[in-house]
């Protein structure tokens, strides 16, 4: 299957969100990228459940949801009736991941898992057979306009091994610093979706630019 682009709302303008979720709804991106953070499991605050609500009222794609949360298990049945469907724990964050992740499918949702640059890929050995998707973060969480972290290719690598190894349907997201430096290199390394946070919503033509992202 060709990459998917999931533009970062956390990126665009809240001051005229309709006009952003419309212009996604039009253009080439294939999913809404919605970060949730606590404030807790990062250093910073984003979305809660109305917003994520108003965006789905609007939207016409699927709501790929991050939580950047800690003990997500508390949230799962509201994330899934504010509209999230693809929803993603951070392995850092769940004590019982494999619960977690079923827990997600039982309530009707794609599950993913996401990891922070400094944890290793190979401690999703044991769950990549259950996942719909790793989120790798590419940047440390929190924040958006970070630059790369370029180790983030042999993740790519890695996974990409384990996936065939244990036969997982699990695609590969990369969230942080895509932009059109990088993102060609990502899809050759093996990635299946980028989120475009700042690339998109700062360029003069957003739509253009989700185009040319979706260019092998």
């Amino acid at each position: 299957m060709s990459h998917l682009i999931a533009p970062s709302i956390l990126s665009a303008d809240f001051a005229n969100i309709q006009r952003d979720v419309e212009m996604i709804n039009k253009s080439e991106a294939d999913w809404f990228h919605v970060d949730i953070m606590d404030g807790m499991f990062v250093p910073n605050i984003s979305f809660g459940f109305p917003v994520i609500k108003a965006i789905k009222k609007h939207a016409t794609k699927p709501l790929d949801v991050h939580l950047m949360i800690n003990d997500p298990d508390r949230y799962l049945q509201t994330f899934k009736e504010a509209g999230a469907d693809v929803l993603t724990v951070h392995l850092e964050a769940c004590n019982h991941l494999h619960r977690t992740i079923q827990a997600i499918k039982a309530l009707g949702m794609k599950a993913g898992v996401a990891i922070n640059p400094h944890t290793s890929a190979n401690l999703l050995i044991d769950i990549i057979a259950d996942v719909d998707l790793v989120c790798v973060m590419s940047v440390n969480p929190g924040f958006g306009g970070q630059k790369f972290i370029e180790n983030t290719y042999h993740k790519i690598a890695s996974l990409r091994e384990m996936i065939r190894a244990t036969k997982s349907k699990a695609l590969i997201e990369i969230d942080g610093g895509v932009d059109m430096n990088n993102y060609k290199k990502l899809i050759d390394y093996g990635a299946n979706v980028l989120v475009a946070g700042n690339t998109v919503f700062s360029s003069s033509d957003p739509g253009k630019t989700i185009s040319e992202l979706k260019k092998a």
